[in-house]
């Protein structure tokens, strides 16, 4: 979901349709999220931000009096050979508004701080269903951060590369995943395949 909306952030009027099409990745068993805002009169929408500034359009809209949701995750980033977690917005550029439209006027939101346009559908600001919204409420951890499910980037027997800690440059065999964080290889040390258990971000193919 992420990767495709990422592709997608300079087409607006695709936002929409793949956020629905990916609802179900959220549909995990959890438990009920804090209620996000839901009247007959109130929407959510999707408004562009300049980069780097969700957070600031955020703010000013919260200002306002718009009800927003910023959705983040923890990312993962490797520097210098070393790896941290850092919180960034799961979908870069982007963030949700609620508008009330008894009270409210949407035509407010282009003109706040840090935003550039809301995502329409023609001339008309394209509804997110209130199902999507609750969907990420759902895969959001005890830190209020959207779990994301992990997949394999190779499959058992590819070769692959270590790129730091003690194996830097060695090469060996995905051979499967652990856990969320870290994988398992063969690595061909001494003419003898010896299995070790390494974290994700430090192989890529070979």
């Amino acid at each position: 979901m992420v990767d495709a909306l990422r592709s997608k952030e300079n087409d607006s009027t695709h936002l929409v349709p793949d956020i629905e099409e990916s609802q179900q990745q959220f549909a995990g068993e959890r438990p009920e999220p804090s209620s996000l805002t839901d009247t007959p009169s109130r929407r959510w929408y999707v408004a562009q931000t300049h980069v780097h500034a969700e957070s600031k359009a955020a703010f000013h809209l919260g200002r306002q009096g718009f009800e927003v949701y910023l959705p983040r995750y923890l990312k993962r980033r490797r520097h210098a050979r070393r790896v941290d977690t850092v919180a960034a917005p799961l979908f870069p550029r982007y963030v949700f508004v609620s508008v009330d439209r008894a009270t409210q006027r949407w035509h407010s939101i282009r003109s706040t701080i840090g935003i550039t346009r809301l995502v329409t559908n023609g001339d008309v600001p394209a509804v997110v269903p209130q199902a999507i919204m609750e969907g990420l409420k759902r895969r959001e951890d005890a830190k209020g951060f959207v779990e994301l499910e992990h997949r394999p980037r190779f499959a058992s027997g590819d070769k692959i590369r270590v790129l730091g800690g003690a194996f830097c440059d060695a090469l060996g065999l995905f051979e499967g995943i652990r856990d969320q964080e870290r994988v398992a290889i063969l690595l061909d040390l001494l003419g003898r395949k010896v299995r070790v258990v390494l974290d994700m971000d430090i192989i890529d193919a070979a």
